[in-house]
């Protein structure tokens, strides 16, 4: 299989995309925007475009739905050049049927519930249509296509992803901006980011079976350092879902103490911080191949830490807060490439 130019173009615009949308998605939750637009996916019963009384409020979550479209456009074209690089025609036309049915079938749906009055359940229900026929035709590819099944994987994920994320951030408005839903938007964009950055190291990557390039040891502990890694984010996630940024001025949060879950949040973070420090120490002492990247990781999550306690110690100011999110995405993004770094193609 021979990589294009212009799938090596998109799949690193796709990457930046997903990192991006969670910048534009922290913003309309830290502006207080997340009910900007009451009536998803529609500002107004007849109108996919923000109205002059809904302000700023508006335009702000009205600029993440449009994201949302680009990334989905990113995903879709990473995925056909994907499919086309693969198997070709063979490969790509099935693909576009598929999307074509699940967009004929999706649109016939939102329509029957919109004239009956059920726009927002049509919405719910147009965004599921959708992501079956992703689903089906992701199973239909990965089963006639038998050449570089990692990268169609990947780029299926992707797709199917931002399909389900539409759903999950509908949701959230319909529900008044219900923490977990919200909170389980975020992760889901921050795998996301993840995925895309799997997809260009596997990109680039010589084929052919791998083999353990470091000491089993500490692979356990780059493996373990990922599940600290994990237990951070999540209380990061929850310790913002009970702050002051609840998506909206009349939205109130009245779960766990935001206070005590920062120091909790605190905790796994330091963690993390001293095995990342072991993980770089060794790799550099052994010449290891994760040295650059573990560099990388510990290199953005001291950032991050510095940006933690000077937010905590400001009272939380939004700007802050945004950069606290999408920094836990690109740290997160460079430990899934240290990860890949564990094992290096067999030498024949």
């Amino acid at each position: 299989m021979t990589i294009s130019p212009a799938l090596k173009v998109f799949a690193w615009l796709s990457f930046l995309a997903e990192v991006i949308i969670i910048g534009t998605g922290g913003a309309v939750r830290l502006t207080g925007s997340g009910l900007g637009c009451d009536q998803w996916p529609l500002c107004t019963p007849g109108s996919l475009v923000p109205t002059e009384e809904m302000g700023i409020h508006g335009l702000i979550e009205f600029g993440n739905r449009t994201m949302t479209g680009a990334v989905g456009i990113l995903a879709l074209v990473v995925l056909l050049l994907s499919l086309a690089a693969a198997g070709g025609r063979r490969s790509v036309v099935p693909a576009l049927l598929f999307a074509l049915g699940g967009v004929v079938l999706a649109a016939g749906s939102y329509a029957i519930f919109y004239l009956t009055g059920l726009g927002s359940v049509g919405a719910v229900v147009m965004s599921v249509v959708l992501l079956l026929a992703v689903l089906v035709g992701a199973i239909h590819s990965l089963r006639t296509t038998p050449v570089r099944r990692d990268l169609l994987t990947l780029a299926w994920v992707v797709l199917a992803g931002v399909m389900a994320q539409a759903v999950v951030g509908g949701s959230a408005v319909l529900t008044g901006l219900n923490p977990f839903i919200v909170g389980f938007h975020y992760a889901s964009s921050l795998v996301l980011v993840c995925v895309t950055a799997a997809f260009l190291v596997r990109m680039y990557a010589v084929t052919g079976p791998r083999e353990l390039a470091t000491p089993r040891w500490y692979l356990i502990l780059v493996h373990v350092t990922s599940l600290v890694l994990a237990i951070t984010i999540v209380f990061g996630i929850l310790t913002t879902g009970n702050g002051p940024h609840s998506g909206d001025k009349n939205v109130t949060r009245d779960g766990f103490d935001a206070s005590l879950l920062a120091h909790i949040h605190s905790w796994p973070g330091y963690t993390l911080f001293a095995l990342a420090l072991v993980i770089v120490i060794v790799a550099w002492a052994k010449a290891l191949p994760t040295r650059a990247w573990s560099t990388a990781f510990i290199a953005v999550l001291t950032v991050q830490i510095i940006v933690g306690v000077v937010q905590a110690r400001d009272a939380l100011p939004p700007l802050l807060v945004g950069i606290h999110m999408v920094l836990a995405a690109l740290s997160a993004a460079a430990y899934v490439v240290t990860i890949f770094r564990l094992k290096r193609p067999v030498t024949r």
